[in-house]
């Protein structure tokens, strides 16, 4: 699967993470609501401002982010659920 986002638009791979209530592990099932943590799997090449210079992306492709819970779009590839989301719904970089 080749994929190339267009813009300042990012493709994020979702990371669903196991939740806890007092010591029980709750199945991703019990909670339905969407992730706010990804890895970039692939990014467009930075938007173009107002003066049309190109303006570089912040993240790179493996970085860990932190996104806007309902900013992202849901897509399917290859059976797999990704999220295309532009720069600005990403709050932050986990390092």
């Amino acid at each position: 699967m080749k994929i190339r986002p267009l813009s300042d638009r990012v493709l994020i791979e979702p990371l669903h993470e196991e939740k806890r209530k007092g010591g029980i592990i709750l199945p991703e099932t019990v909670d339905k609501e969407r992730p706010e943590k990804g890895r970039v799997v692939a990014m467009g090449p930075g938007r173009i401002d107002e003066n049309g210079k190109k303006v570089p992306m912040n993240v790179k492709k493996g970085d860990k982010v932190l996104f806007t819970k309902y900013g992202p779009d849901e897509i399917k590839i290859d059976g797999k659920e990704y999220l295309i989301a532009k720069e600005e719904n990403i709050l932050a970089v986990i390092e």
